[in-house]
Order: C-alpha cells, then sequence, then structure tokens
C-alpha cells in the first residue's frame, strides 16, 4: 500500500522515534507498505516518521544505483531500532534531498564511517561498520529516529535562503508526485 509521506512541519519529524519489540502489530504489513512507498515516491530510503510512526524502523534500497555502484547491487536492507554508536572524524560533503523535504537539496557533510546496532527483519541483532554512501544514507534515515532533518545540518545562511520554501510546506504548498500529508 501506498502510504502518504509526511512533509516537513508534521511534529512526528522531529520526535524521537521509540524502540519496538517483536510482537509489533502488523510490522510485516507495515515493513511492505514502507517499501512501496519509498519505491513509488523514487526514494532509496525512508524512515517510519516519514510516513507518521514515531518508531525506530528504517528501510533501505540502493539497488537503483547499482549501475553507477555495482557494490550495492541487490542492496535492500530493513533496520529496526537502530543507533549510531560511533562515527569517525573525516567527513564529506555531498547534496542530499528527503522525501519529507520535497524540492530542496542541500550539501550536508557527514562522516565517511559510522559504527552501528539494529535488529534485522528477523530480530537478530547487529553492528557493524558501514562506509562511504552508504553511511550517508543510514546517517541520513537514521536522523529521522531522532527528530532531526538534513536542513538541521546546513548554515545559517543556507536556511534563511531556503527559509519561504520551508514556510510554504508548513503552510500545506506542496507538490511533488508522490502522496503527502501535510499540516494544512
Amino acid at each position: 500500500m501506498f502510504l502518504p509521506i509526511y512533509i516537513y512541519g508534521q511534529p512526528v519529524l522531529r520526535a524521537v522515534a521509540k524502540d519496538i519489540t517483536p510482537d509489533f502489530p502488523g510490522l510485516s504489513e507495515l515493513l511492505d507498505n514502507m517499501r512501496d512507498t519509498m519505491l513509488r515516491s523514487d526514494g532509496i530510503g525512508l524512515a517510519a516518521p516519514q510516513i507518521g510512526k514515531s518508531i525506530r524502523l528504517v528501510v533501505v534500497d540502493l539497488d537503483v544505483l547499482s549501475e553507477d555502484m555495482p557494490a550495492y547491487k541487490d542492496y535492500k536492507k530493513v533496520f529496526i531500532n537502530g543507533h549510531i554508536l560511533e562515527t569517525n572524524e573525516e567527513y564529506d560533503s555531498m547534496e542530499e534531498g528527503c522525501l519529507s523535504l520535497p524540492g530542496i537539496h542541500e550539501k550536508v557533510s557527514r562522516s565517511t564511517r559510522i559504527r552501528l546496532s539494529y535488529l534485522d527483519e528477523n530480530f537478530e541483532a547487529h553492528e557493524e561498520w558501514v562506509e562511504g554512501y552508504l553511511a550517508r544514507v543510514i546517517q541520513h534515515e537514521f536522523d529521522h529516529l531522532e527528530g532531526r532533518l538534513f536542513i538541521d545540518h546546513i548554515s545559517n545562511l543556507r536556511k534563511q535562503m531556503i527559509k519561504n520554501k520551508l514556510n510554504a510546506m508548513v503552510k500545506g504548498k506542496v507538490r511533488c508526485s508522490y502522496k503527502v500529508k501535510t499540516i494544512k
């Protein structure tokens, strides 16, 4: 099922998400719906707060990038109760966008290597280091679980330059190719 994406201004995007347990109701269906929503919205990652659920759940699908980045061929993963445990001191700056902030793209500096912990779909625990583009994607998606957005990582000057776009989103003035849920 194609779910609406919650747009900037929705309070759930600023809340710290809660861990879930294996008996979370309808988890399998929710994961299927999140994957479907992410793909139909042309996203490569989607966090549960972006569909209005304040829980620590993320889906990532980098297979669409595999032509340019062969390492991500068939890379599809679920992260339950994910947390970033450690980052390295090396940073890389790259343009990012977000389904919850349609039409906004800004350069964001992020750590190039991170250590994370999470549970997979079977609630098996994992702890691993990831690097490069995958580290960026996970940091972006896990930020949603902490109530942060990529625009929180840009300068005050850049924030001023996109202020009108953000205000328009809060007022419900959004144009994009997928279903959205705005405040108004």
